[in-house]
């Protein structure tokens, strides 16, 4: 009989505390749960290609249709669609394709779904125009590795 739980039920492996920094939501909260291992591996990849300001949300509380948002931006196009492609290039290897990409061409603003976190990849001047974390403000930001919270920062 074919198995009907659903893709997030089936495609969340939150990786071992002890392997991995635990979330913090702010810095004087305690520890809650890890980064679920495929968003570790999508913003991995997006540092590869020199990301900018890294930020993921939880959206758990206020939100049904996903439960984060991994926000980064590049400074052109090209890198606009070459983190994006690493980000899919890479958890497709996992075994995790993308349901949905979305702005490729134009490469201003790429979606990338992928059912229980979207990444977003924004060329900078269009992540200011859009401004998804001042959207999203009811969310809880949370708190990155250090080797992603290293990336540069837009200017």
């Amino acid at each position: 009989m074919k198995d009907n739980s659903t893709i997030k039920e089936k495609s969340l492996q939150p990786l071992e505390i002890a392997a991995h920094p635990a979330v913090r939501h702010r810095p004087d909260e305690p520890a809650t749960e890890p980064i679920d291992e495929r968003m570790l591996m999508a913003l991995q990849a997006a540092s590869d290609k020199k990301a900018l300001d890294p930020v993921m949300l939880d959206l758990r509380e206020i939100a049904t249709f996903t439960d984060y948002f991994l926000i980064t931006s590049g400074a052109n196009q090209r890198q606009v669609q070459a983190i994006a492609d690493a980000v899919v290039d890479t958890l497709k290897k996992s075994g995790t394709p993308a349901t949905r990409v979305e702005g490729y061409r134009t490469a201003e603003w790429i979606l990338v779904d992928y059912g229980d976190f979207i990444v977003h990849v924004f060329e900078d001047k269009a992540r200011k125009f859009y401004d998804l974390e001042r959207l999203w403000r009811e969310s809880k930001r949370v708190e990155l590795p250090a080797e992603i919270t290293n990336l540069p920062m837009a200017l």
